[in-house]
């Protein structure tokens, strides 16, 4: 470990007279300031020349870190359009926030909603989602993007990346990491602004990172938008799931139009040489269940088989995918405020059920600056194996309430 850690520390360009930490070898201190958490490293970097160096060389310092008992496994929280409101990385075993710079800007476009936000390595990438284009016409009807960005916390730069063959947003989209691809099927063109409307797409594109470049595949047997997207085990037996989703629309009286939402699911299996045929998955709930999927979040398993998760209300569920049905796992305990939203992530192997809570639902208290800020955000973790909840409260950096159905969220490991 100290030879891999002198190599490591070999490629930070620090003084020799300057020490990293009094009486310790440079090599043994590297370890020790590599275990201080990602989000405090802006705190900590003006306490001394050697430190801000050893913390700036990044390459260095995620080569120290990429073990997975010395990485954190972060939360990005996108609050609305990432061109105008900067996204925010979240250290909840911490409680730390920290900005990241905004997405580069379209002086042309504006409102950009449903996109999808995906990790891989020290790499965020931002792809497609619903905007106005003021180039466009009516000026007032949303239309799809094929945009991607990437944000790479090595440089901490946004980059613009090849767009998408097919613009797209509310898609379904899953990272196979180890072949360096990034998958996204179906979608469409709706906006958050806009109950019920847009158009479908069943169009399913693999992007090729090392090459930089986007490959058509086998689509969708059927339109499909507002769906999920996940892998499921590894090797020769990696199957890409697209679940739930809506396609057709009805009216209600011929004037109010009402999505019909799918109640299946479609898996393709990825071969190595490329990926193969769509087949389908039936019905998940009666006519009787729901009427449509609720938020999934998916916990890693042994060999590669997923622990599927869905938060309906008030109610977290799993999916067996033996008998292709969901299985009441737990009950939150303290319900949403009403007319509120939950979001639903997966850190470190628990379930984060995070609830917006405004001024008007805590103690009032003397007002600050700090408590004119949006409100208090709370969180409810749900250990799968042990059966057991927690919680903890945080005050999240923003100056207007956070709508997690609208919020993108996704995870990373730093």
């Amino acid at each position: 470990m100290e030879t891999y850690a002198s190599s490591s520390l070999s490629q930070l360009q620090i003084n020799e007279t300057q020490t990293l930490i009094p009486g310790l070898p440079n090599d043994i201190a590297s370890l020790i300031l590599s275990l201080i958490p990602y989000s405090h490293h802006a705190r900590i970097k003006p306490t001394c020349k050697s430190w801000h160096a050893f913390l700036s060389s990044t390459k260095a310092l995620f080569s120290l870190r990429r073990h997975p008992r010395r990485s954190n496994h972060l939360l990005i929280i996108f609050p609305q359009d990432p061109s105008i409101s900067a996204p925010y990385l979240f250290d909840p075993q911490n409680l730390a926030w920290r900005p990241l710079p905004h997405m580069p800007c379209n002086p042309n476009v504006y409102g950009l909603c449903n996109f999808t936000s995906i990790s891989m390595g020290p790499n965020l990438y931002v792809l497609g989602g619903s905007l106005f284009d003021t180039r466009s016409f009516p000026m007032d009807r949303p239309s799809p993007t094929s945009s991607v960005f990437r944000f790479n916390f090595v440089d901490f730069l946004w980059e613009e990346l090849c767009p998408m063959l097919s613009p797209r947003g509310s898609f379904a989209c899953a990272a196979v990491p180890d072949s360096g691809q990034i998958i996204v099927a179906g979608g469409g063109s709706r906006h958050a602004w806009f109950g019920a409307a847009g158009s479908r797409i069943s169009s399913v594109e693999r992007y090729d990172v090392g090459k930089g470049e986007w490959v058509a595949i086998e689509g969708l047997p059927r339109y499909r938008a507002g769906c999920v997207g996940f892998l499921s085990g590894d090797g020769e037996e990696r199957e890409f799931w697209v679940m739930g989703g809506y396609g057709e629309s009805r009216t209600i009286s011929g004037i109010f139009p009402v999505d019909e939402y799918y109640k299946d699911a479609v898996v393709m299996d990825l071969k190595k040489s490329g990926c193969g045929k769509w087949r389908e998955v039936g019905d998940m709930w009666s006519d009787a269940g729901r009427g449509r999927l609720g938020k999934i979040v998916v916990v890693e398993g042994d060999e590669g088989r997923p622990a599927v998760f869905m938060l309906d209300e008030n109610e977290i569920f799993r999916y067996d995918m033996a008998s292709n049905c969901w299985q009441r796992e737990s009950i939150v305990p303290r319900k949403a405020p009403r007319n509120s939203s939950c979001g639903f992530a997966v850190l470190d192997g628990e379930l984060h059920v995070m609830t917006f809570l405004r001024g008007d639902d805590l103690v009032k208290t003397r007002r600050s600056r700090q408590q004119k800020r949006g409100g208090t955000l709370f969180i409810q973790i749900y250990h799968p194996k042990k059966k057991t909840w927690r919680s903890l409260v945080t005050r999240p950096p923003f100056y207007h309430l956070l709508d997690f159905k609208t919020a993108i969220m996704c995870t990373i490991r730093l």
